[in-house]
């Protein structure tokens, strides 16, 4: 049954169901109309294969049988018609000299005497979006990268032999065009053809605009046809490269040099994360996809670079939700006689920038929110922040027992290796703070034992310079002042390995060659990380880090 049978038949079996809205004698008519469009299709395909060689017969006749609808079984024999007359189904090279952007942007405002004068001529490819044909002068819009353009099809210039060309075109065919820059009696800029060019030809049909393409998880999927279909698809698209352009730019004007470190690692460092394993043949071990990208910035500081910067792809083998993708764009930077201030400024500076220059305007919609990136943004320390929120002062409590007591009457439940100072203060932020911090706030004063990698606050060793940056209830980036005491960090590695102990898969492993690096000497330093993703989402303002990534991690199908 082919799609029109198949809409027939539901019409018919929901006849009760449209005759709210359809008479009696109107559904009649619908299901005489379909009966005719599907016929039409049957005579249409049995023409053109009674038309083709015997050999060329049986190639559609086997695909017919593979179970292809009507319409790619009538697109390959197009192709197959295409070929015969010496016109290459799938096109060769061809000279574009201009873009549908360009051209609305150069000859938009002229008027149709103006451009007639000019006599602009123009090279323009596409894909053909839509088609109409009136007696033997043709319209179509076609797509390119920046958008769709008319052009404007005459059979009397571009001939007979051409205008059969045009006219067995599909709407996903991809053509070029050489022609002249016009405005239509109906005031539409248009680019009238002289030469015509086949490039490709679509073997299967593009989907029905407003209905046939708005399942999310096959949009991710297929993200190719999203493109084509979806206009914000494309416009993120293009945004995302033109962002970590800006970033690229804005730290280069801050005297930061971007290097790339390595994928691969022996060990488990650099944050607390669920790694992917692979194996490494050749030498017989296995190895971890990075976690992040730490360690070896901060050896380019012990050998002098002092500011450097990396984006590049890590992994973290957890769960998916609109926010974390296992695979995602970080960067981190990392600043030699810096500190968390300096990072402050830095991270400000960046986010305003790209605000002004890439966007144009300092108001997002964020996580259902309302986000305004002007003035200087607030800091607020964590415990400040619990205390304002439940009364509860961690600052001033020492005794172990009163935390665990303390966390038992909020509900809060810790796993083994979470029975501790820090940890069990982190957990009251997460469950009465994190959600509220709505507008761009610098986050600091975290507890020791969840920040392996920073240097102790100087007033109170029970926590470390460190801060993270949150806007619409979610963390966008993590800095330190960082350690650079080879025999505290050595410390810090050894009590995540007694979290490992107790069940933290998460924990870091001992990476003596760092420790011998800052052994060395490493200058005091400020670090940031940032999350790529999660900042596109902001400044695009996507509700899923799905639609910031062209090809995201996706569960297999029929799961």
């Amino acid at each position: 049954m082919n799609p029109i049978e198949q809409l027939k038949a539901e019409i018919e079996s929901r006849r009760d169901a449209f005759s709210d809205s359809l008479s009696e004698e109107e559904l009649t008519q619908l299901s005489s109309l379909l009966d005719r469009l599907a016929s039409n299709a049957k005579e249409t395909i049995t023409k053109i294969t009674e038309s083709l060689p015997e050999e060329q017969k049986e190639v559609v006749q086997e695909k017919v049988k593979a179970k292809l609808n009507d319409q790619e079984v009538v697109r390959r024999s197009k192709m197959d018609a295409l070929a015969e007359s010496g016109i290459d189904p799938f096109g060769q090279a061809f000279a574009v000299t201009a873009h549908a952007e360009d051209l609305r942007n150069t000859y938009g405002e002229k008027t149709s005497e103006e451009l007639e004068a000019e006599n602009n001529i123009v090279s323009i490819a596409g894909r053909i979006m839509s088609k109409r044909r009136m007696g033997k002068i043709g319209f179509m819009h076609i797509q390119d990268k920046s958008g769709k353009i008319q052009v404007v099809v005459k059979k009397q210039v571009v001939g007979d032999d051409v205008y059969e060309i045009f006219k067995a075109s599909d709407l996903g065919d991809i053509i070029g065009v050489k022609g002249k820059v016009i405005k239509t009696n109906a005031g539409e800029l248009s680019v009238e053809v002289n030469e015509y060019t086949h490039l490709t030809k679509a073997l299967r049909p593009l989907p029905e605009k407003f209905h046939g393409f708005t399942d999310k998880e096959e949009r991710y999927r297929r993200r190719y046809v999203d493109l084509i279909m979806n206009e914000d698809a494309k416009r993120v698209a293009f945004l995302r490269p033109a962002i970590i352009s800006c970033i690229r730019n804005y730290m280069s004007t801050q005297g930061f040099t971007e290097v790339e470190t390595p994928i691969l690692s022996n060990l488990l460092t650099g944050a607390s994360a669920r790694p992917f394993v692979t194996h490494h043949n050749s030498q017989n071990i296995d190895m971890y996809l990075r976690i992040a990208l730490e360690l070896p910035l901060k050896r380019l500081l012990v050998g002098g670079m002092e500011a450097v910067y990396e984006i590049g792809r890590v992994f973290r083998n957890e769960g998916m939700d609109t926010n974390h993708n296992p695979e995602f764009t970080l960067m981190e930077a990392y600043l030699a006689y810096s500190n968390l201030e300096g990072m402050m400024n830095l991270t400000e500076g960046m986010y305003k920038t790209i605000a002004k220059d890439v966007i144009g305007k300092m108001d997002y919609k964020y996580n259902g929110y309302d986000i305004n990136l002007d003035g200087t943004w607030a800091r607020v320390s964590m415990t400040d922040a619990i205390k304002e929120r439940t009364g509860i002062d961690f600052r001033a409590i020492n005794d172990l027992d009163e935390c665990l007591k303390l966390a038992e009457e909020h509900q809060i439940e810790l796993e083994p290796h979470e029975k501790q100072y820090g940890h069990i203060i982190n957990k009251f932020f997460e469950k009465y703070v994190e959600e509220t911090l709505i507008q761009p706030t610098f986050l600091y004063g975290h507890p020791l034992e969840i920040s392996p990698l920073t240097k102790k606050n100087p007033d109170d060793p029970r926590f470390v310079d460190r801060f993270e940056l949150f806007i619409g209830g979610t963390e966008f980036a993590n800095a330190y002042t960082e350690l650079n005491n080879p025999i505290d960090q050595l410390e810090r590695f050894e009590e995540q390995l007694k979290e490992k102990d107790l069940g933290n898969d998460e924990a870091n492993d001992i990476d003596m060659d760092f420790i011998e690096a800052l052994e060395y000497g490493m200058p005091p330093a400020g670090g940031i990380g940032y999350g790529i993703d999660r900042l596109c989402m902001l400044f695009t303002e996507q509700e899923s880090i799905r639609d910031v990534l062209l090809f995201p991690t996706m569960k297999q199908r029929g799961e």
